[in-house]
């Protein structure tokens, strides 16, 4: 080979060598800090891992609100209309969050399948709704609409 194209194939390994690693830092990185967005019914089913940072969200369940009177510590349960699960809270929450409106929380899904939020965002005005949680809500209403006419169509 000649020494001419030998150094430049030895230049062009060693750029796709580096390139190679900055992009699986890069990968590792972003994997590391991405918090995915599950609905209720994705934690019910098991596909939401356990002890990672996932946002979770849904309707705030009627009735579900308790707070404790010494602490600002707060447990309540959203829905997405098909399952239901508990969050847990401590700190203050935002101004609009109350029974029947949506929300998203940031936080991790413990071994008890209670949801421990560090973080809790709760819809701004009366018509806007979360995306992911418009989706999620969406979803489990169209999976019980087939529910129902599959169970219509056999009598």
């Amino acid at each position: 080979m000649h020494p001419v194209r030998k150094k430049r194939l030895f230049v062009i390994s060693a750029i796709v060598l580096i390139l190679g690693a900055a992009v699986t830092l890069v990968m590792y990185a972003l994997q590391q800090n991405i918090n995915l967005f599950y609905s209720p019914t994705q934690i019910v089913m098991g596909e939401a891992p356990r002890n990672a940072t996932i946002r979770a969200g849904g309707m705030v369940v009627n009735g579900s609100v308790k707070r404790h009177s010494e602490t600002l510590a707060v447990v309540f349960e959203t829905t997405d209309f098909q399952h239901t699960i508990t969050i847990e809270y401590r700190g203050i929450l935002p101004d609009l969050f109350r029974e029947g409106q949506g929300i998203v929380a940031q936080g991790q899904l413990n071994d008890d399948g209670v949801f421990i939020a560090t973080e809790v965002l709760a819809k701004h005005d009366e018509k806007y709704m979360p995306p992911e949680v418009s989706e999620a809500v969406k979803n489990a209403q169209s999976a019980m609409g087939e529910t129902k006419v599959n169970s219509q169509s056999t009598y």
